[in-house]
């Protein structure tokens, strides 16, 4: 298995790319500077940041360098309070004995400006405004009061949230001040600079996941780097998907103008720095890579391979040529590894797929979690030896990645059917055999057939092979359909009435669940997953998912089931209500465990 997580060592020549930001946030001339680096969702922002930090950390004078998770402090602390506040602490912990009366001043500052906030919230709490941070759950608890809703929680909601803003008023509240929160933010900026220039050194500050943040939390963080902007000697590098800062201002602002949504990071960002799109070359290098480090091979000839593909994807520009198989092999001395040179081989005839699939377009963390499903069912298959190797696993995920629930469902609807679990349609795809896509092909697959057709012809072929292993092992991401011969009478009303569950107590739901036997509730947890599947929205609460957590209380593998499927949304966080639903579920807590 493969982390999903970044890195510092660079498999995808995106040190080029490191190189050119390092030299931007470090050129005197170009300082103060906000630069911004941008990319999709798992493209290597992350990694890149990593590269450029180990960069700065071995220049002959490094700089101040602060991190800064955006996520990590989303629903524990203001967003821009929490950036100040890491800012003037790592400046406390870099400056010398003599500073450090300059580098308390800056924290209490901070805490000034916090008082500020505070003191907002309590307005907020007074006269209905809105209000987030430490106060929020107290307002949205009033908004119940004065709605006729409020409960015992919201009461006690109310009488925390006072609480808080006592005690937090009362430890930051300093000798009585007149100022307000412009005077104190010009006498924040006034500070931080002073301490700087006495430092004598740079300051660069990373800011990543933000475009994982809720709307309010991305915009608070990205005004919080413009206080700092066009102060001498600081650099801001910002990691984010551009979409999704532009979809999260026209959220935070009421009815903003198109051209607003568009200009506002564009402002912000004086120097934006894309992540390049990976092809063909660079996949195959990460895949060779990925396989070679999970071979135990020795670090220095690993290190030998990386030098020499980095080396080959920087001469692209000038030449096709590029690391054989077989020259990959001798660099890491395992010439007679078998194993590894099918993983190579099977890399050589995946990447144009993978880079090319509009599904996956050479995305890293999409292909790493790739090879992680490959590696997981190939694991399992050994357990109940199955016929399968881990080529033809890789194959059939490779289908699932590509193309879609659909077209997958369709698939093993195909193999489940044929004799020997062998589809003609796949033996005619191979030979290049005239079909027609409506009286030969799945009307699933219409849509997919150029994939199709260079996917078929893709090593190893599958025509010859008994393929219902491969479904089954496909379970934990394509859901079973129900068959009607097979499954009872009761489980397919059942079904219908989980999906429309409109409490938790509905006597409806608990009848049909009553009727349905106990060895069928993960086949009608199956279904019910199938049918969720084929609507994204989880802004609110949903029937289907009510339905699904009543199944998951009559059986720990139904439960399984569920919980595995809501970790698949890759949801940044889970929505209020699906939390207080799942809150003192049992399945979930053990789950979790």
């Amino acid at each position: 298995m493969w982390a999903d997580a970044e890195t510092d060592v660079d498999y995808l020549n995106y040190s080029e790319i490191a190189e050119l930001v390092t030299e931007l946030i470090t050129d005197p001339d170009l300082l103060p500077i906000s630069l911004g680096v941008f990319g999709g969702w798992g493209t290597g922002k992350s990694s890149t940041l990593n590269l450029v930090e180990a960069q700065l950390a071995a220049a002959d004078s490094p700089p101040i360098i602060v991190k800064f998770d955006a996520w990590l402090y989303q629903d524990f602390d203001d967003a821009r309070a929490a950036l100040m506040s890491v800012i003037a602490r790592s400046l406390y912990a870099a400056a010398p004995e003599t500073l450090k009366d300059k580098a308390v001043g800056l924290i209490k500052r901070v805490n000034k400006l916090r008082l500020l906030g505070l003191a907002a919230e309590v307005g907020a709490l007074a006269f209905g405004a809105p209000a987030f941070g430490v106060a929020a759950r107290g307002v949205e608890a009033l908004g119940d009061v004065a709605k006729g809703k409020a409960d015992a929680k919201d009461i006690e909601a109310i009488r925390t949230a006072a609480e808080d803003v006592r005690e937090r008023l009362t430890e930051l509240v300093g000798p009585k001040s007149d100022r307000t929160p412009p005077d104190e933010i010009d006498a924040f900026r006034k500070e931080f600079g002073d301490l700087l220039g006495a430092l004598d050194r740079q300051l660069v500050v990373f800011i990543d996941n933000l475009d994982r943040c809720l709307p309010t939390n991305a915009i608070h963080t990205l005004e919080a780097v413009r206080l700092f902007l066009f102060i001498p000697r600081t650099a801001f590098v910002v990691a984010a998907d551009e979409d999704m800062i532009r979809h999260a201002v026209a959220q935070h602002f009421s009815n903003p103008a198109k051209r607003h949504v568009s200009d506002y990071l564009d402002k912000l960002i004086q120097v934006p720095v894309r992540v390049p799109r990976v092809g063909v070359q660079e996949v195959r290098a990460y895949l060779f890579m990925l396989y070679a480090s999970r071979s135990k091979v020795e670090p220095e000839k690993l290190e030998s391979l990386r030098q020499a593909l980095i080396g080959n994807l920087q001469r692209t520009w000038q030449s096709d040529e590029q690391i054989t198989v077989d020259s990959a092999l001798s660099r890491l001395s395992r010439s007679g590894d078998e194993e590894l040179q099918q993983a190579f081989s099977m890399a050589d005839r995946m990447a144009p797929l993978l880079a090319k699939a509009a599904r996956v377009s050479g995305n890293p963390r999409i292909v790493k979690r790739l090879l992680n499903v490959v590696r997981m069912r190939s694991s399992i298959a050994r357990r109940r030896s199955m016929p399968l190797d881990d080529a033809v696993i890789a194959k059939l995920a490779l289908f699932e990645r590509c193309t879609d629930e659909a077209a997958s469902l369709a698939l093993h609807t195909l193999i489940n059917q044929a004799e020997g679990g062998k589809p003609d349609a796949l033996r005619r795809i191979e030979q290049n055999q005239p079909v027609s896509a409506t009286d030969t092909l799945p009307e699933a697959w219409t849509n997919h057939l150029p994939f199709i057709k260079d996917w078929a012809i893709l090593e190893p072929r599958l025509s010859g092979v008994d393929l219902r292993p491969a479904v089954y092992l496909a379970r934990e991401t394509v859901p079973v359909q129900i068959a009607t011969s097979s499954a009872s009478a009761a489980l397919i009303a059942a079904v219908d009435i989980l999906l429309k569950v409109a409490t938790i107590a509905s006597p409806a739901a608990k009848e049909a669940l009553d009727a349905v036997p106990a060895i069928e509730h993960v086949a009608l947890m199956e279904a019910v997953i199938a049918e969720m599947r084929k609507n994204s929205d989880w802004a609110k609460a949903r029937s289907d998912f009510r339905g699904a957590t009543l199944i998951a209380s009559r059986s720990p593998e139904a439960g399984f089931l569920l919980a595995r499927f809501i970790r698949s949304l890759q949801l940044s966080r889970l929505p209020p209500w699906m939390s207080t639903m799942l809150k003192d579920a049992d399945w979930w807590k053990n789950t979790a465990k």
